[in-house]
């Protein structure tokens, strides 16, 4: 029987089962790739949209995902493919990005500011990235021996600018040269702002920075020195009929210049008046006294006043009414710092050719006499200038003969010189009414001395009034060491010290408590004085070097004084360097002497840290003197009777008796009395002025004169002539 033909063959049909399961794999494998890509696409979108990278456009091919787009930046295009990466394989990522701009960016403006002081050199800026930073700061320590470098500086990968290297080269030269200054470098060009220790050492610095000058780069320079020493520190303003001005003007600090410059232009001072900054004020409050004093003189409208270091004169011309002068010295006293003494005067009207005498004299530092008013005649002017050279180290005087003044006054004005001699500085103020005295004094008892000298040149019934302030750094009697005392006893020390330092470095070696325990004695009397502790070394290393050394080894002295409770605040530290040997730099001997601290000082005043006591106010009538003064070179005024150059009449009988001024028993003091009376008593011993007195070998007190030995002549026979003043 036939096959049928229904039946498909084997062969056949495997290959129909085969080629479906084949094209059933394809289409899997087809679908699960579109799906991988989608997948991928999908989340490296999410991933750039979420960064904000939005202009990115993704594009699969298999596992590969390209970015294409234009990106804004460098950055941006960086940051799209970092946040691709973050979604897929960052293999699987293909960069097809470009960037919008292409042009070269700008290098940026590289500049240093090196800052250089006592405690180090600071860097500050933007340099290129080449440099090297630590060779730089390995060279600033080597080169200047400052204790500290601090590298602040920052980098940028750009080319160097054109002289730059030249422009740093040199700036890190003018480090060595100067140890306080703020030095600007920049491609090209460099700025230098720097202090100095003197006018010497600002020369010095500037020719130096010149030589070391390479071509082709700028410098500019801005050096400045210390202020000088003034003494004493002084201002003097006045206005008269010439207008407001200064005839002398200090201050101490910048600030304190602007607000004395202020209140004189305030007071109509015209054009641009100057003030000269130096050291040696006497208080910090300086320009706060000096602001007052010059205000109250405008206050006023006319007249001047003077500033001494804390001494100040008010004077006011008799055309400033008495009670404005009252209210501008009371408001002036209320606002002038404690440590600042004020004494006023207004003068007094004078008449041309009669009228009130009066004799002014004012005592200085130094012990220097002026003199000013009215005296009886030639011969007594020469009385008085006499008397006072032998009591003062220089006098000047300006006194005007005058007949008409009261009998006695010569006797007067040499008595109230007398009683100013225990003073240090001040005023005398002598009128027919009243002596008055006011100064400073290093006797706690000048007050009292002063009063018992004019009872006893005097006698009774003068009236005085006595503002005398006790200072007791002048007090001989406490042996206070002067400026250069307490130099040469701090210098001492040093040189019996132990203190020393480590081979070219500040760092103290071994124990400075021993000396310093020497230097708190002597400090502690002389921490008022201005003083200066200078570092000096051999001549071994740089110039630069040995200055910077000197100086930091000065400091860390002063530093360890410091820590150990003296009182620095008046003492310095500086650096000279090589540049004072005292000793051959060719031994080893020689260069251990130049190796040394040296005490120097800048002002033989002291700087007055606390206010002076509370001035001994006395004021009373003389009274019968009972005992000579003590005994001083200079003319006395012993009793006697005769007229005054012959023009004057004896004193009359009824006049009251004169005082013994030789030594005697007590005598009880007499009513006081008029003031008329008083002056016809003190007349008649005018004429018997003489330098020295003769006092008598036994203590027998001499004779008074008797009423009727008027007619007597003048001069005793064994007396000494007024002629012979000079000579004596």
């Amino acid at each position: 029987m036939a096959p049928s033909r229904s039946r498909i063959p084997t062969a056949f049909a495997t290959l129909v089962v085969l080629s479906a399961a084949g094209g059933l794999c394809w289409w899997a494998a087809q679908s699960a790739a579109a799906f991988i890509e989608q997948r991928a696409r999908e989340d490296v979108q999410v991933a750039l949209s979420t960064g904000g990278q939005d202009w990115v456009e993704v594009a699969t091919d298999g596992l590969q995902v390209r970015l294409r787009g234009t990106a804004p930046t460098e950055v941006a295009r960086f940051r799209a493919m970092t946040r691709a990466a973050s979604a897929v394989d960052p293999s699987r990522v293909i960069d097809d990005m470009t960037v919008a701009s292409t042009e070269a960016l700008t290098p940026p403006d590289f500049k240093v500011e090196l800052l250089r002081d006592g405690d180090g050199i600071s860097l500050i800026g933007l340099v290129p990235a080449g440099t090297d930073r630590t060779g730089l700061v390995r060279t600033l320590k080597s080169e200047t021996a400052a204790p500290k470098i601090t590298d602040l500086l920052e980098s940028a990968d750009y080319a160097v600018p054109e002289r730059w290297d030249e422009a740093m080269a040199f700036g890190l030269r003018a480090a060595q040269m100067a140890a306080r200054a703020k030095i600007s470098i920049a491609p090209g060009q460099v700025r230098i702002a720097a202090i100095t220790d003197s006018r010497v050492e600002k020369g010095r610095l500037e020719t130096e920075l010149q030589r070391a000058l390479p071509d082709g780069i700028a410098l500019e320079t801005q050096i400045s020195a210390p202020r000088p020493v003034i003494a004493p520190f002084t201002l003097r303003f006045l206005i008269d009929e010439d207008g407001p001005r200064f005839d002398a003007c200090a201050a101490d600090n910048e600030a304190g210049r602007a607000r004395i410059l202020a209140a004189a232009l305030a007071a109509g001072t015209g054009g641009k008046p100057g003030c000269t900054l130096g050291l040696g004020a006497p208080s910090q409050d300086w320009a706060d006294a000096a602001v007052a004093a010059i205000e109250a003189v405008a206050a006023m409208g006319a007249g001047s006043v003077t500033i001494s270091d804390a001494d100040i004169a008010l004077t006011a011309p008799q055309s400033v009414a008495q009670a404005r002068f009252d209210e501008v010295v009371g408001r002036l006293e209320q606002r002038l710092p404690r440590v600042f003494s004020l004494q006023a005067l207004r003068d007094r009207p004078e008449q041309v050719d009669r009228g009130p005498a009066e004799f002014v004299a004012a005592l200085s530092g130094e012990r220097n006499l002026s003199m000013r008013g009215r005296i009886t005649d030639e011969r007594m002017r020469e009385a008085v200038d006499s008397f006072a050279r032998s009591r003062f180290a220089a006098v000047q005087g300006s006194l005007r003969s005058d007949a008409t003044v009261p009998g006695g006054w010569t006797v007067r004005v040499i008595a109230a010189l007398e009683a100013m001699d225990s003073l240090e500085s001040g005023t005398v103020d002598v009128t027919p009414e009243l002596i008055r005295i006011t100064g400073t004094s290093g006797d706690p008892n000048a007050a009292e001395h002063s009063a018992a000298t004019l009872s006893q040149r005097l006698g009774a019934g003068a009236r005085y009034d006595l503002t005398i302030r006790y200072d007791r750094r002048l007090d001989p009697a406490l042996n206070l060491p002067d400026g250069e005392e307490c130099v040469r006893r701090l210098n001492i020390v040093m040189s019996e010290s132990e203190i020393g330092f480590e081979p070219s470095k500040s760092q103290i070696a071994g124990d400075p408590a021993p000396t310093l325990r020497r230097m708190a004695g002597v400090m502690a009397e002389c921490a008022d004085f201005q003083m200066e502790a200078g570092g000096h070394t051999d001549s071994q290393g740089s110039e630069g070097f040995n200055a910077d050394l000197s100086r930091a080894r000065a400091q860390a002295l002063v530093a360890a004084m410091a820590e150990a409770g003296i009182d620095t605040a008046n003492l310095t530290a500086r650096g000279y360097g090589e540049s004072q040997p005292i000793a051959s730099n060719d031994t080893e001997e020689g260069r251990e002497e130049n190796r040394r601290i040296q005490f120097r000082l800048l002002s033989d005043r002291p700087v007055r840290s606390a206010p002076l006591p509370a001035p001994v106010t006395l004021s009373g009538v003389t009274t019968e003197a009972a005992a000579a003064p003590p005994a001083a070179s200079g003319p006395a005024v012993p009793s006697g009777a005769g007229a005054e150059g012959g023009e004057r009449a004896a004193p009359q009988p009824q006049g009251p008796q004169l005082p013994q001024i030789a030594a005697g028993p007590a005598m009880a003091a007499p009513a006081v009395v008029g003031v008329s009376e008083q002056f016809e008593s003190l007349d008649a011993r005018e004429e018997n002025i003489r330098l020295p007195v003769q006092t008598p070998d036994d203590d027998t007190p001499r004779p008074r004169p008797r009423p009727e030995d008027a007619d007597a002549p003048a001069e005793p026979e064994d007396a000494t002539p007024l002629d012979a003043t000079a000579a004596e």
